[in-house]
């Protein structure tokens, strides 16, 4: 359904790459006008000029209160108010992260700031603007990470957790002003970031991550790896008029991953370093 979001107001937050710059481009193709929030200046400016005039580019530090509120305000500005808030910027532990008995957890703050933080602040001052103006959409994204247990990334996990249950939370307490909250749990979406942390040579690394790729793709029904327009698709479904019964909802789109399929990558994830 072409337009569904025309005249819509969005920000994406990690809008440069990979899911986000999917869903900007998706959100921009269905009439709506997009603030693509990073914090990386060069790729986030590049993605904003290639949509053109409805978009623009907004460098954010999404663990910064002071720089998120900027954010909304930036938007209001450009565009004239704010109707959907995608919090979508996350950052994960490397995939040669030491095994849970030897980790320091040097990277906690980091990942939780971000992952789990950024959603909260993202939420609390979009939620701000919206309520002021009679409502809006709010999205989260979540992992399929998040909703059970499984080898390494600990940190990462725990912090989407989080986040699934802070936006059941969110959805409850911001329904009476109109604003729906939901998240997206991705399974596995092929980026250029996807397994790019392995600490291995690289001939060995390459090698390593086409065995982890065919090992996610083999642990879905669908076996296909998702790519950022499968949640961009989600995104707007849930941003559209279509959705207006639906919040407080964490919507899988993991191409029919299950916990025993789950195991099977864990198990090959876990030789390159114990992540997941």
């Amino acid at each position: 359904m072409a337009g569904e979001l025309t005249g819509k107001v969005a920000i994406i937050t990690g809008g440069s790459s990979g899911i986000g710059k999917g869903a900007a481009r998706r959100f921009v193709e269905e009439g709506a006008r997009v603030v693509i929030a990073d914090i990386n200046r060069q790729a986030g400016e590049a993605v904003a000029s290639e949509l053109g005039e409805v978009a623009r580019f907004c460098r954010t530090d999404v663990a910064s209160p002071a720089e998120v509120e900027k954010l909304v305000d930036f938007a209001v500005a450009e565009f004239g108010g704010l109707d959907i808030m995608f919090n979508n910027a996350g950052i994960s532990e490397p995939l040669g992260a030491s095994s849970l008995l030897d980790r320091d957890f040097s990277d906690f703050d980091r990942i939780i700031r971000v992952d789990l933080l950024g959603v909260m602040l993202g939420t609390r001052f979009a939620a701000r603007q919206m309520a002021k103006s009679g409502g809006g959409v709010i999205i989260n994204t979540a992992s399929i990470g998040g909703m059970g247990g499984g080898v390494g990334l600990a940190v990462y996990r725990a912090a989407k957790a989080g986040v699934i249950n802070f936006t059941e939370g969110a959805s409850m307490e911001l329904g009476p002003y109109n604003i729906r909250v939901n998240a997206i749990s991705p399974g596995p979406i092929e980026t250029p970031i996807l397994l790019g942390g392995l600490d291995l040579p690289p001939e060995q690394a390459e090698q390593q991550r086409r065995k982890m790729l065919e090992a996610m793709a083999s642990g879905q029904a669908i076996s296909r790896l998702g790519q950022p327009e499968d949640i961009g698709n989600a995104a707007v479904f849930l941003a559209s008029a279509r959705a207006a019964q639906i919040t407080g909802h964490n919507l899988v789109v993991s191409g029919g991953t299950s916990s025993g399929m789950s195991r099977k990558i864990d198990e090959v994830q876990a030789k390159a370093g114990g992540a997941s």
